[in-house]
């Protein structure tokens, strides 16, 4: 690890600082926000979101999505009134950090760390955590999620508690996308590493005990970024695309992914039970996200169903150089795949090709069968960054319709779903999002109604600060639903 001197860097050049993605440095509260339209009563409860915001100007590199201090925006809803409050998920690198008045870690591709004179003998020489993705609530805990690493538990006032490691269970800690079971209240979750076991699943029962340790996935026996999971009654599911660490070339100045589509993409169905891992291989496509999936039949060789976003290749930053594998335009869109256990196969059908991510369904009914799913979309404009999205769609299974509303000017983030209260029906809620205005930096709080979503919002909450674009959040309505 590279102690010295960060790499020459201008931070002023890199678009995901720029623009609807800059930082912000002020930590504020309101106790009612200004709203056009009107909110629904029947939201009662709080919707947060994460992202990547670097707390000083970024040393070495900045590779988004992965670099950037964690900041958590949240926004009350109660009575038809909305109070905004955002925090930094304050690590102890953010607080040597902030002693410092100044940045001491690099971006994740520099390597950059900082010695034991700058921040004392236990942080110097380590990577800075990262808790800077997504933001789940499970047993009571509401915790900031990193890439792969423990997570931070925050409060309901958003102030960071400390490291979670579960009561040292999961002292490797989790990635970023775990899945909780509606029906059985499990939180279940994986963690990659650079070294052997490199992929292992966990599970954290409903009170928040961990129910299963780290188990190695059998036949995972090298180094590969995996971002995202699925899971249905049965299985685990975990998307192996050949995106490869190759340290060796990030200590020379390279990226640490490599992609290599001539080793095609392998999908690990984990029975949830413990028994042996179903591994079913393909042809090289690269997913950040999953939509959902479940098991289409019963038996132990009844088919999964994987809905996700498909891209033709991995990219990261403004347009992937040094880990895209090649040049040419990045396509993809939403998609379904079939996996059969039993053969070892699967089939894809791309079901669009418009430019989607940030997909979403009703969390309630995760890893069973789903109507509905929303997504950020782009209009075609060709000025969008990765990562900006300027309309919202949402996608029905069961006709293959699409509906869209279109942002114009805004930016628009990852819709989540709000039930209605008392309603089991996926089709009676809310979708909720922040966007901002690329003309003037303002920020909205939005609320669709579920019905008729492409009408537009039925409430706009305006946001005293600007938010940056960012990763993911959830609902979390007030009666712990």
């Amino acid at each position: 690890m590279n102690t010295q001197s960060p790499p020459r860097f201008d931070p002023t050049r890199v678009p995901h600082l720029l623009g609807p993605f800059a930082p912000v440095s002020e930590e504020v509260d309101v106790e009612e926000l200004e709203v056009v339209g009107r909110i629904p009563d029947g939201l009662d409860g709080m919707y947060l979101r994460n992202g990547p915001n670097p707390r000083f100007t970024p040393i070495g590199s900045y590779l988004y999505p992965i670099d950037g201090d964690g900041m958590v925006h949240g926004v009350r809803l109660s009575g038809g009134r909305a109070r905004y409050r955002n925090r930094f998920v304050r690590t102890p690198a953010m607080a040597a950090e902030e002693k410092a008045g100044r940045a001491l870690w690099g971006g994740l591709e520099s390597m950059v760390t900082p010695d034991a004179d700058q921040v004392g003998p236990l942080l110097a020489g380590t990577f800075k955590d990262l808790p800077d993705i997504n933001v789940v609530r499970h047993a009571g805990r509401m915790l900031a999620l990193a890439e792969s690493a423990c997570p931070y538990r925050i409060d309901a006032e958003l102030a960071t508690l400390g490291r979670e490691d579960f009561d040292g269970a999961l002292p490797a800690g989790i990635t970023a996308h775990p899945k909780i079971d509606p029906v059985t209240g499990d939180m279940v979750v994986f963690c990659y590493a650079l070294e052997p076991p490199y992929l292992t699943w966990s599970v954290i029962g409903r009170d928040g005990a961990v129910t299963r340790g780290p188990t190695p996935v059998d036949g995972a026996d090298e180094p590969v970024m995996i971002h995202d999971m699925a899971l249905t009654g049965r299985y685990v599911v975990l998307v192996l695309a050949p995106a490869f660490f190759d340290l060796r070339a990030a200590a020379a100045g390279g990226s640490f992914l490599a992609w290599r589509p001539e080793r095609g993409t392998r999908v690990a169905l984990v029975p949830r039970d413990g028994g042996p891992v179903r591994w079913a291989e393909g042809e090289a496509f690269w997913l950040w996200h999953t939509v959902n999936a479940y098991d289409d039949g019963v038996g132990a060789d009844s088919a999964v169903v994987l809905d996700y976003v498909e891209w033709s290749r991995l990219t990261l930053g403004s347009g992937g150089e040094g880990n895209g594998g090649g040049a040419g335009e990045v396509t993809g869109g939403p998609a379904r795949a079939r996996i059969d256990p039993a053969s070892g196969t699967m089939s894809r059908t791309l079901l669009d090709d418009c430019r989607v991510e940030f997909p979403r369904i009703d969390d309630r009914l995760l890893g069973r069968p789903h109507r509905h799913a929303a997504f950020a979309t782009g209009t075609g404009r060709a000025d969008l960054l990765p990562g900006e999205y300027d309309a919202v769609r949402w996608y029905d299974t069961a006709t293959g319709a699409s509906r869209v509303w279109p942002a114009g000017d805004l930016a628009v983030g990852e819709p989540v779903f709000a039930p209605e209260p008392g309603s089991g029906s996926e089709e009676h809620g809310y979708w909720l999002t922040f966007a901002t205005d690329r003309t003037d930096g303002t920020s909205w709080f939005l609320v669709f109604a579920a019905e008729e979503p492409e009408s537009g919002p039925v409430a706009r909450a305006r946001v005293p600060v600007r938010v940056p674009l960012g990763l993911h959040g959830c609902w979390l309505p007030s009666d712990g639903g």
